[in-house]
């Protein structure tokens, strides 16, 4: 039993917070069962907005339900309140968590911590944040506590952040010119960044692509990297194998790091009656896909699934659909309703619905999970957010990529180049060279040589996650070292 500062006998108690958008509030759901399983009160924190579209997307009883300690509170992000199944304007969200969030997150732990008609809720005893929701490690400070920097990204990309202020000492940002963007100047090759060789600098993260100094987007992430790096310790959703030698430079800068990863790995393996059947996903999934992928083949089927926050144009709509179509392949697309710029409906063609409905089906959300371990899929073909990518090689399922922003530049530049598990389709979309990208990974020699490698590197995920596994192993670390400081076995 645990024993907190010599109070009475009770659980750890650790408060979650992701950033407000369905690609983060996914892995610190995952983190949170696992740190359940190990004996930990757990209460996530979403925002009053996404709050709304949980219980939305899973029905008003979801929260009927009784999760043995494991409680879900909300806070306001400090946007104008609006009704709409989509994902916040991500630069609005990210200023307004950082300008507005601390009073309120601080008021729900004196709520939490002064509750004296509730014995069967702890103190608060350690606060796990994502990496920029800043505004958690202080009010961790204030009531103190150990405070823990979660990245649902990669080590790469934050090691390309943490070095955004040498680039601008070096004079290569801010760009000079708005043309910088178009003219060849962002394949300026970047050497100065230890482990990281040859990276171009469009494979840095999108929020460098400004001529201002000031850009206060940039700021922001430079900001709030280094915050997170005041952190009692920083979590990143990777495995050790996979970023070894980043991994091990950014060990020497930053605080102590943990490797805990592929999350999704991690929590199949516990037991039935624990929490890993709980999901979060804010729009509502469609269960009918599983039955339709049943019908097909193995490895006949083209995934695609561009996230939840991606944008396209009406064009590249149509380019990457008639590359589907053209490719005589099966194909399974999720589509979110707000998916396509200018278009609430993001509809396709009748005649490409008619010329692809024996071998192709739209869906507007699914759970990812489930479809990459099915049997019939083939190829992923992603906007390569992180969790994607992690999930895919947990999967053994080769990427099609097509980065969109932020991380996701770098994330394909490492999978394409570095762990050869993808492919890259290109920033110029067109249908040609989709249906030929397509065609190769499904059939052709560089697929099947890509097919091999992600195998590799599921064989290595596994083994991570396994019981003796690195990423098992600092999971238990982190917890005995860092969340549990403050108590001792009883």
């Amino acid at each position: 039993m645990w024993c907190y500062e010599g109070k009475k006998s009770q659980k750890p108690h650790a408060v979650c917070i992701p950033f407000p958008s369905q690609g983060h509030i996914n892995p610190m759901l995952k983190l949170s069962i696992l740190l359940h399983s190990k004996g930990f009160h757990i209460t996530f924190v979403n925002s009053e907005y996404n709050h709304k579209r949980l219980l939305k997307s899973r029905g008003p009883s979801f929260l009927e339900n009784n999760f043995q300690n494991f409680i879900f509170e909300t806070i306001p992000d400090g946007l104008p309140p609006i009704d709409a199944d989509a994902t916040q304007h991500i630069p609005s969200l990210c200023f307004s968590t950082k300008e507005n969030c601390l009073d309120p997150f601080k008021e729900l732990l004196i709520k939490i911590n002064n509750n004296p008609s509730d014995d069967d809720v702890p103190p608060v005893s350690c606060i796990i944040f994502y990496g920029i929701m800043t505004f958690a490690l202080l009010a961790a400070q204030e009531i103190g506590v150990p405070s823990v920097s979660f990245r649902t990204t990669n080590g790469c990309s934050f090691m390309c952040n943490k070095h955004l202020p040498l680039l601008i000492e070096k004079g290569i940002l801010p760009l000079k010119d708005e043309s910088d963007i178009t003219n060849g100047y962002l394949d300026t090759v970047i050497d100065c960044i230890p482990s990281m060789k040859n990276l171009r600098l469009r494979e840095f993260p999108s929020q460098i692509r400004t001529t201002d100094l000031n850009d206060k987007l940039l700021n922001f992430i430079m900001g709030e990297t280094e915050g997170a790096s005041k952190a009692s310790a920083i979590i990143f959703h990777t495995f050790d194998s996979l970023e070894f030698n980043v991994l091990r430079d950014l060990s020497l800068i930053c605080s102590p790091l943990y490797t805990i990863g592929p999350l999704q790995l991690l929590t199949d393996q516990l037991p039935k009656n624990s929490l890993k059947f709980l999901k979060a996903n804010l729009w509502k999934e469609d269960e009918d896909c599983v039955k339709w992928l049943n019908s097909k083949e193995e490895k006949s089927v083209v995934y695609v699934n561009f996230g939840s926050i991606t944008v396209l144009t009406k064009t590249q709509l149509m380019e990457f659909a008639w590359g589907l179509s053209n490719s005589k392949k099966n194909f399974f697309w999720v589509i979110r309703s707000d998916a396509v710029v200018g278009d609430d409906s993001a509809m396709l063609p009748h005649e490409f619905v008619q010329e692809t409905k024996e071998r192709g089906i739209i869906s507007r959300w699914c759970c990812q999970e489930q479809v990459l371990k099915h049997s019939s899929i083939g190829t992923f073909l992603t906007h390569c957010g992180w969790n994607s990518v992690m999930e895919s090689i947990g999967s053994g399922v080769p990427m099609i990529c097509w980065p969109f922003f932020a991380d996701q530049h770098i994330n394909c530049r490492y999978a394409c180049c570095e762990w050869d598990v993808g492919m890259e389709v290109g920033n110029n979309v067109k249908r040609d060279k989709v249906e030929k990208i397509v065609r190769e990974m499904m059939d052709g020699d560089e697929g099947k040589k890509v097919k091999k490698k992600v195998s590799e590197w599921k064989k290595l995920a596994h083994e991570a996650t396994g019981v003796e596994g690195s990423s098992s192993l600092n999971l238990d670390k982190l917890v005995k070292d860092v969340l549990l400081s403050n108590y001792s076995v009883c």
